[in-house]
């Protein structure tokens, strides 16, 4: 099936309403629990005497996306092929993970839909949808992608876009709770990240620090979806209230006229892990609000705790220890990467480890324990600050490093990116060669998007990559598979599913799929056959942008599960979308050339995020508007006219005039291509 180009302005998506799986919705405990999505502490704990499952999104509490599993190995690989493929009839970008608990796999899709399947077959068991506020769309700086579910005592839990946390019964997909965990809807809260279960508790985070949010985690009774307690990782005023006491100090590290009203940034998207011998839940923080500080704080400071990664004892809510990467952060350098639990020799003696690589560019390890750094060196180029002080723990930032503003004359540049060194792209931990594979980017502040994507195995004792592949264009970004059969999987943005030798890099089995992948593999067995699955669609920050080169680009973008396994078939790919047709005549412009000014500015504000105006992009090209858009076009934007089509309402939003002069700028650039067009005929 095609992906469809629908009209979308802002945050666009699919109708959120129109999805027609099975979706069963009962008040809780209307639903008896069965048998399946048994996983608790114990099972958690002896993960590896039971590789057949991946019962975290990481597979196991240290999120290592490392599996023991070795049947498909570097000499059996070349037999790879298709065991099964499941269609989620969405054109959103897919980026979970998903989960296996004997022999039935839980993942989710756009928004915070959620499947259930016979992981030998495929074939669907359940699936739900959230049912989500599509106004909701309007605010989501990132696309309407989730990062995937938790799994825990027969119960799946997942978020859905718009911020609400469900339980549901593993065996029906039945909703045994459901809580709303936005504290003010008013701002742009959006919830992408896949809950975490931390003890009693299921933790989750949210996003929205591009707009106007304040960061926090709540957590919630596994059982009844109880409140238990919110931690707010920045003040909310210089003078309190304080809803957490580590709030008082934090207050004292932002400038008392900083812009409150902003929110701070500081939000946990991403990144959650938690360690059940430690009892210790630990997640980063994600950017400043405003990114500039002299804008935000504009006395300085360091901002507490935008930035920084939080270790939270989950009984209490309390905070345990924490560690500020980028002290006053103004780079939109978030910290909320995937974080590895592991255990290290170090000096001559084994400690307990988390790992980072962040997007700051540096590689970080941390005794998990007490916060302690004890690593923190460059993994990409970076030059932000010249390098971490292991006595202060503190970054010695570079001269001139936050002038970034004035780095787009090609004189100089801030490394890494927005984009970061590494991004929410999952790396994974072989402990066996003691090699971390991180799909890597390598890039500047330059004002463009533009460098390379690179997927390297580096050694976190000695500090150095072991070796790299070939590099490609920044949006060839994907999460790493590896195991013990000596393999490392990754898909890539031109549709491509590969096998690398983990101890080399050469490619031993290449796949083309025909959809573009960004989403970690991931594997698991079933009556002794192993499989190796992944999700397949792009989207994600920039979602709308195909690249020409993109599987998305050339082929659309329905959304795939596609699982492989030794001597399946062939993958069948989806047809080539058609060549563009004519740019249509557009009507007069008729509004003055201040108007179509400010529809400029007002296009760049609200539509631009989803409508890039590229050729073809996944949301529609506006150049190409057909006559009758045009003529119902405050209809369609605020009216709701094609909600079902994913344009939800600007009423409220946008005024009359406002629109109007949207409309005009709109004409105005249809009538530069049309012209082209024209000209460009023999």
């Amino acid at each position: 099936m095609r992906n469809r180009f629908v009209v979308v302005c802002a945050a666009m998506a699919l109708a959120l309403a129109s999805y027609a799986g099975k979706n069963a919705l009962v008040r809780a405990g209307q639903a008896k629990l069965s048998a399946y999505g048994q996983i608790d502490r114990k099972r958690l704990l002896a993960a590896d005497q039971h590789p057949e499952d991946w019962l975290t999104t990481g597979r196991d509490f240290g999120k290592g996306h490392y599996s023991p599993l070795a049947q498909v190995n570097r000499e059996t690989v070349s037999r790879l092929g298709l065991a099964w493929d499941y269609h989620t009839h969405t054109d959103r970008g897919l980026e979970a993970t998903p989960i296996v608990v004997d022999g039935v796999m839980y993942t989710s899709g756009v928004a915070g839909r959620v499947y259930a399947l016979d992981g030998k077959t495929g074939k669907e068991l359940w699936t739900f949808d959230p049912q989500n506020d599509l106004s909701v769309t309007r605010r989501s700086c990132c696309d309407e992608v989730n990062r995937g579910v938790a799994v825990w005592k027969g119960k799946v839990y997942t978020a859905s876009l718009d911020g609400r946390l469900f339980a549901l019964d593993a065996a029906t997909g039945a909703v045994l709770w459901k809580v709303d965990t936005v504290v003010d809807h008013q701002r742009g809260y959006t919830s992408t990240g896949a809950p975490e279960i931390a003890g009693r508790v299921v933790a989750i985070g949210n996003g929205g620090a591009e707009y106007d949010a304040r960061g926090y985690v709540s957590a919630y009774d596994l059982d009844t979806g109880k409140f238990a307690w919110r931690f707010f990782t920045v003040p909310g005023s210089a003078s309190g209230p304080y809803e957490n006491p580590e709030l008082e100090v934090a207050a004292k590290t932002w400038d008392p006229k900083s812009r409150w009203d902003m929110g701070g940034g500081g939000t946990v998207w991403d990144g959650m892990v938690y360690d059940p011998e430690l009892n210790l839940l630990y997640f980063g923080t994600g950017n400043g609000t405003f990114f500039d500080q002299s804008k935000r704080s504009p006395a300085g400071g360091d901002n507490l705790f935008i930035a920084s990664i939080l270790a939270i004892n989950p009984d209490t809510g309390r905070l345990v220890w924490h560690y500020q990467e980028v002290p006053g952060e103004q780079w939109d350098y978030d910290v909320v990467q995937p974080l590895v639990l592991t255990d290290l020799k170090i000096g001559g003696s084994i400690r307990k480890v988390m790992m980072q690589a962040s997007k700051d560019g540096f590689f970080y390890i941390f005794d998990r324990k007490t916060g302690q750094l004890l690593s923190a060196e460059k993994f990409v180029p970076v030059t932000w600050a010249d390098h971490i002080d292991l006595k202060t723990g503190r970054p010695v930032e570079a001269a001139n490093a936050r002038d970034f503003r004035n780095s787009f004359n090609g004189k100089k540049y801030v490394e890494p990116s927005v984009m970061g060194g590494h991004n929410w792209h999952a790396m994974a931990w072989d402990a066996q060669r003691g090699l971390m594979y991180i799909p890597e980017i390598e890039n500047g502040q330059t004002g463009i998007f533009s460098g390379k994507a690179i997927l390297r195995a580096w050694d976190p004792i000695r500090s150095k990559h072991v070796w790299e592949l070939e590099p490609t264009d920044w949006w060839d970004r994907a999460g790493v598979l590896a195991t013990a059969g000596g393999l490392v999987f990754q898909g890539n943005g031109t549709g491509h599913f590969c096998a690398y030798d983990a101890a080399t890099g050469k490619k031993l089995k290449d796949i083309d799929v025909g959809t573009t992948i960004m989403a970690a593999p991931m594997t698991y067995s079933v009556d002794g056959v192993q499989y190796v699955a992944v999700m397949a669609a792009w989207g994600g920050g920039g979602w709308s942008m195909a690249h020409p080169a993109s599987a998305a680009y050339i082929y659309g973008n329905e959304g795939r599960l596609l699982v492989f396994k030794l001597d399946g078939g062939p993958t069948p790919k989806p047809e080539p979308l058609p060549p563009l047709g004519p740019i249509p005549q557009p009507p007069a412009l008729t509004a003055s050339p201040e108007a179509v000014n400010h529809g400029k500015d007002l296009f760049a504000a609200n539509c631009s995020r989803c409508h890039t105006n590229d050729e073809r992009s996944l949301a529609l090209n506006l150049r190409r508007m057909p006559p009758e858009i045009h003529e119902a076009f405050q209809q369609v934007v605020l009216g709701g006219m094609l909600k079902n089509a994913g344009m939800p309402p600007w009423e409220g939003v946008l005024s009359p005039k406002e629109v109007a002069d949207i409309h005009a700028y709109l004409i105005s650039i249809s009538w530069d291509a049309y012209k082209a067009q024209q000209a460009a005929k023999p």
